[in-house]
């Protein structure tokens, strides 16, 4: 039996908070050590302070304890005796062991789940017999539709226009003339007619034959002249190997047998496979949508606007080409081109969301301004998507600057899929979807999460391939598939990533009953892309709606023992180890609603009013109180929920399950959910996320998200391998951290990069008392210079500092957070902060400053960085008050940059990226609880907006107001803020009040002016508080400079009512903060479909009380003034009656302060601190949850 004392794989700050319950000096327990395997910690209080010892086994396995010095060690057998050994007085503790704490009663209990009906143990052997797929035939026997209404837009060459245009795209030059020429030809005249053969029922490719014959004529020879001395070989060493002689051995030639059939085979197999290529092309057309690799011309309706007259023109985007073109009719003849180099840039409008503005090099080297308004904002997103594409595949860079990821989870409730599941693949049904023109692009890189999955792996393995075959026309590689009971993860890529991938790991943990059963539980696949670690786990949680603690401690468990990723960085868990982690999964989480309210839900989501639901959906609820998926972010959820459907439909809930027990609910939820956590400062943003509707076989529908990540290159130090840059030095300064511990023991500082050739460990650091019972570790100028291996600011720029703050007495992690090197200057000393978590829990703050030293060298610009988005003319500062309020998960996200007055641009182009920057003057005095250093970081507290950031780690999706830039205002940096990923949300942020009403002054806001939605269509009316568009995009908020203030009155880097400002006085229980002449960082910028502005519901011309909306500055790109009086609303651009399409679901403020996690996309910023996250001023109950 294990003692009382005994509490195992608790964690540390579980221990301390157990000891300080107990209040009693001499009381201990005993938990598992986090730093060394097989080792103990013994914790004991005295005074209120909680002192550790760590419990060593030696080579006997015999225990021993790391005392005061001058104590002879003593070395004990068991537990047991040592325990009863240090309850004597004076052995060497602070103390003798007097009162042991026990275990708490565990109310999530191993008790059988709701569903696990009898499943304790594995499958033993998963069903073969499920049908995979049908004949080549069969399984295209669905033509294309023609009144498909993407078959309107896009120009379909003909199978022999296309199959030239993929010849000439090739590298030919090492094929023979003759071969070369007798292709063409069979492509320009026989082609047609084994067409024809196909279509009249033959199996026969007679043309198709000859020019193989042809083309194999000179091998076919010297195989008929070889092939009988093989045959000749063969029957002698037959006749060697009969029992009358005695094999001689083979004498080794340069012709190796092995690599000759090899090659044989791989000859034989490849004739065979061209001729089924060939038939099933045939047989299916040109439109064949295995053709889609080959991107095919997409032409886009547009209006535009010449001396103010609206005109339509056609968009046509041949990306294999590289050519914009741009034509006055559909079928007219091309009024001009632009190459690929030409375009210089995307500028997306945050005003109108089908708008863009496209920049263009003349033949003078002169930019041209082009402007036009799409259908809607998914034709817009859609076009961006098709040139965003072009300059990536027609980019001069070796190596990819971003890539696109396709995650999926799907509960297949023990049932075999049914035979056609490429609208999973293509991101089609309910919520954030992709636009049919995008589905010409396939994804680098496919994850798939299933859980209660009844096939085998080559079993779905072969499924998946051939439904992304499909569609993409590519055979995919399996970078590593990973099974855990029937939990499993695939994860799949594009055969030319084959050689960027490295590194695979894959790893599970069990959570199911006692922790021993995988019925429950995780599995996770990471590796590294060039040099980007990418992490991906996919789990499925305790069932039941009441079981919502367990399913916290379900994710504890799989956040601390899920082994994946570099094995160095083992004092961090895995929220530390990847630039990106994706977690996806059945989470379980449930709508915590009266059972008997169960027909009010159904109706709801009949009307998809799912705002109220989600103000009780149980993760988005945990996640506001921090208590699991700290600094995790989610797109907002605009589709049904996923579970429990009667089979094979998806109009009908079957939320009764009648059990021995008695009835049980099941109340239709979001068990199924797609989250995700990168480092600070990099590129991520989320394009889709939603749930199929035709895949009907479980009573789960599956889910998709995708995303664009941002990726590094395999970096090569110009100084050779094995030499250090003695030009690259990181150096951090007058740091100190902020501690929730009640321990008594010296820390010191261990750093990680893969920048540095090995950790760095620091001297220890001197503590103070700090407030509310927090420890203040100082580290002075005592902390080591870091010498990265290579100096070039290309690479250097896009590194990241783990930080980890260890105990001396037993070396284990008291926090852990992350530093982004992308600083706005080097040589400069610049703040930066990050939180620091540890096993998913909040521990404290780290700040400080930091000086980067570089070579000479200049960042060049990322592919990403092609599309952006501009600031629009009006904005509404009364707005700020409902937009920011609403969405508390997103006040983490930093203040944009405020221009000055004086020659600021209305219209201006946000790009935070790799910006030069003036002196960055940034407050020197120590800060206080209210005035804090800035920086970037995950969960930036909730301070003074006075302050300016630094760099640290990015806020996800939760709640954190990060400090504002210290930087003073100049008029070469006002137009552009620095690429900001946001920090780390701070939980307690979110805690802000769900339900807090409108303030009363912006009632105008209740009933905006609705514009067309890309997911649902334009809508007659919208009864949330601010559009739906303006909460999903905290990056593409907009603002208008305002007038000139007096600088001693009002801040620049925030703007508010006085209505407003008096709140958040009254909030924070303190004045407002002193007006500075600080920058603040911009906020993300949203994808396509979340982005939007303030003003959005308003007329163009803005409220009334903008200021500065009548004139625009001089130095305006656009004469605004002129176009203002005939630019035309969203809903005059849609054309397309509010009736004939579903209403837009309400959400409750709430749901808009849970659905805060938005991608991170540094590029785009608004740069108008009153569109900014979530200000201080705006939410003082989050401040004191996160003191």
């Amino acid at each position: 039996m294990v003692p009382c004392w005994n509490h195992g794989n608790i964690t540390r700050s579980k221990a301390e908070e157990l000891l300080s319950r107990t209040g009693k000096d001499g009381s201990f327990l005993v938990r598992a050590s986090e730093s060394v395997s097989r080792a103990y910690a013994l914790c004991v209080l005295y005074r209120n302070c909680v002192y550790t010892y760590r419990i060593l086994p030696n080579e006997d396995d015999k225990f021993t304890v790391q005392a005061s010095e001058g104590v002879p060690v003593r070395f004990f057998t068991k537990l047991d005796q040592l325990i009863e050994f240090y309850k004597k007085e004076n052995m060497g503790l602070v103390t003798h062991l007097q009162y042991p704490v026990p275990l708490e009663e565990d109310d999530a209990c191993d008790e059988p789940e709701e569903e696990t009906e009898g499943i304790l143990s594995p499958p033993e052997l998963p069903p073969r017999n499920i049908h995979l797929s049908a004949g080549p035939c069969e399984a295209k026997e669905v033509p294309v539709s023609n009144d498909n209404p993407r078959a309107t837009e896009v120009s379909r060459p003909s199978l022999s226009e296309t199959l030239f245009q993929r010849l000439q795209t090739m590298d030919t030059s090492g094929l023979p003339e003759e071969h070369l020429k007798a292709i063409q030809d069979y492509l320009s005249t026989q082609l047609t007619l084994d067409s024809d053969f196909v279509k009249s029922g033959s199996c026969s490719l007679p043309h198709l034959k000859k020019l193989t014959a042809l083309l194999c004529k000179e091998l076919y020879g010297e195989v008929t002249r070889t092939l009988p001395t093989l045959e000749s070989l063969q029957r002698l060493f037959d006749q060697q190997l009969s029992p009358s002689l005695r094999p001689r051995p083979q004498v080794p030639g340069e012709a190796n047998p092995i690599n000759m059939v090899a090659k044989l085979s791989q000859l034989t197999s490849l004739l065979s496979s061209i001729e089924d290529k060939v038939k099933a092309l045939l047989h299916e057309g040109p439109e064949s949508s295995h053709w889609r690799s080959l991107i095919p011309p997409v032409t886009f309706e547009v209006k535009s606007e010449s001396l103010g007259i609206p005109q339509k023109l056609q968009l046509k985007v041949d990306v294999e080409s590289g050519k914009l073109i741009i034509k006055k009719s559909k079928d007219g003849s091309e009024d001009k081109f632009y190459s690929h180099k030409k375009i210089l840039q995307l500028i997306k409008s945050q005003k109108f969301l089908n708008k863009l503005v496209i920049l263009v090099e003349t033949e003078k080297e002169k930019t041209l301004r082009k402007e036009y308004v799409f259908a809607d904002s998914k034709k817009r997103e859609g076009f961006c998507q098709l040139l965003q594409q072009m300059k990536n595949k027609h980019s001069e860079q070796p190596e990819p600057d971003m890539i696109t990821i396709f995650i999926g989870t799907w509960n297949m409730g023990n049932a075999p899929p049914p035979k056609k599941i490429t609208s999973w693949f293509l991101s089609k049904g309910q919520g954030k979807t992709r636009d049919d023109s995008a589905d010409y692009i396939p994804h680098d890189i496919y994850v798939i999460g299933t859980q209660e999955d009844p096939l085998g792996e080559k079993e779905w393995l072969e499924i998946l391939k051939h439904s992304l075959q499909e569609i993409t026309s590519m055979t995919f590689k399996t970078v590593a598939i990973h099974t855990l009971w029937n939990i499993r993860i695939a994860v799949l890529a594009k055969p030319e990533h084959e050689n960027r991938i490295s590194h695979v790991c894959t790893n599970n943990v069990k959570t199911g009953i006692a922790n021993t059963l995988g019925n429950k539980g995780a599995v996770g696949v990471s590796f590294m892309f060039n040099g980007t670690s990418l992490g991906f786990v996919n789990s499925h949680l305790t069932s039941g709606s009441e079981k919502k603690l367990r399913r916290n401690q379900n994710y504890m468990n799989i956040l601390r023992f899920l082994a994946l990723g570099d094995k160095k960085l083992s004092s961090f868990n895995i929220t530390h180890r990847f630039t990106h982690l994706f977690w996806l999964g059945d989470l379980n989480y449930r709508v915590e609603l009266p059972t008997w309210e169960a027909e009010a839900i159904i109706q709801k989501i009949k009307q998809q009013q799912y705002a109220d639901l989600l103000a009780h959906d149980q993760l988005l609820m945990e996640r506001k109180e921090q208590k699991v998926f700290l600094h995790f972010e989610e797109e907002e959820i605009t589709f049904a929920p996923t579970y429990r459907f009667e089979r094979l439909t998806r109009d009908k809930y079957a939320y009764t399950k009648q059990k021995a027990t008695g009835m049980k609910y099941n109340l239709p939820s979001w068990c199924d959910r797609v989250l995700w956590k990168s480092y600070p400062l990099v590129h991520v943003v989320c394009q889709s996320y939603g749930s199929t509707s035709d895949i009907m076989t479980s009573d789960h529908s599956p889910v998709f998200a995708t995303f664009e990540a941002g990726v590094t290159s395999q970096f090569v130090s110009k100084n050779g391998p094995g030499t250090v840059d003695s030009q690259g030095q990181i150096e951090f300064l007058r740091c100190y951290a902020t501690l929730k511990t009640k321990s008594q023991t010296k820390f010191y500082l261990e750093f990680h990069s893969s920048c540095l050739e090995s950790f760095v460990k620091s001297q220890e650091g001197e503590n103070e008392e700090g407030s509310e019972g927090e420890l203040v570790v100082k580290f002075g100028e005592t902390l080591p210079k870091l010498k990265p291996i290579i100096s070039d600011p290309e690479y250097l720029l896009d590194q990241h500092i783990l930080i980890s703050i260890k105990s001396s007495d037993s070396d284990e992690s008291y926090g852990e957070g992350c530093i982004a090197l992308r600083l706005e200057a080097t040589e400069t000393q610049l703040p930066i902060y990050t939180p620091l978590t540890h096993h998913g829990e909040m521990m404290g703050h780290f700040r400080g400053e930091i000086k980067l030293q570089t070579s000479q060298g200049k960042k060049r610009e990322k592919l990403y960085d092609f599309v952006k988005t501009e600031r629009d003319e009006s904005s509404v500062p009364k707005s700020l008050k409902s937009l920011t309020s609403q969405d508390p998960m997103k006040q983490w996200e930093p203040a944009n940059r405020v221009p000055p007055c004086s020659g600021s641009s209305i219209t201006e182009i946000i790009n935070p990226n790799y910006m030069g920057v003036g002196a960055f003057n940034y407050m020197k005095q120590t800060p206080s609880p209210d005035q804090q250093p800035t920086a970037w970081s995950y969960d930036q507290p909730l301070k003074d907006s006075s302050l300016g950031p630094g760099r640290g780690e990015s806020p996800p999706t939760p709640p954190s107001q990060p400090p504002l830039s210290p930087k003073k205002f100049s008029s070469s940096t006002a137009t552009r803020g620095p690429c900001l990923r946001t920090q780390e949300p701070r939980p307690g942020d979110v805690g802000k009040s769900a339900g807090e009403p409108l303030p009363p002054e912006d009632p105008q806001l209740t009933k905006p002016e609705m514009f067309e939605n890309p997911l649902y269509g334009s809508v007659s009316a919208f009864p949330k508080p601010a559009p739906r568009k303006e909460q999903e995009s905290p990056k593409m908020l907009r603002k208008e400079p305002p007038p000139c203030p007096d600088p001693g009155i009002l801040s620049p880097s925030i703007l508010l009512s006085k209505a407003q400002e008096a709140e958040g006085s009254k909030g924070t229980g303190k004045p407002a903060p002193a007006p500075t002449p600080f920058l603040s960082p911009t906020p993300r910028l949203r994808s396509f479909t979340c982005s939007s502005s303030t003003a959005e519901g308003r007329p163009p011309g803005g409220d009334k009380g903008s200021p500065g909306k009548s004139k625009a500055p001089a130095g305006s790109q656009v004469p605004v003034p002129a176009k203002r009086p005939i630019k035309p609303s969203r809903s005059e651009l849609s054309q397309q009656p509010p009736a004939q399409r579903p209403p837009l679901p309400v959400k409750s403020p709430a749901v808009l302060h849970l659905q805060h996690s938005r991608g991170r996309d540094y590029r785009d910023n608004a740069e108008l601190p009153h569109l900014a996250k979530h200000r201080l001023e705006d939410a003082p109950p989050g401040r004191a949850a996160m003191q």
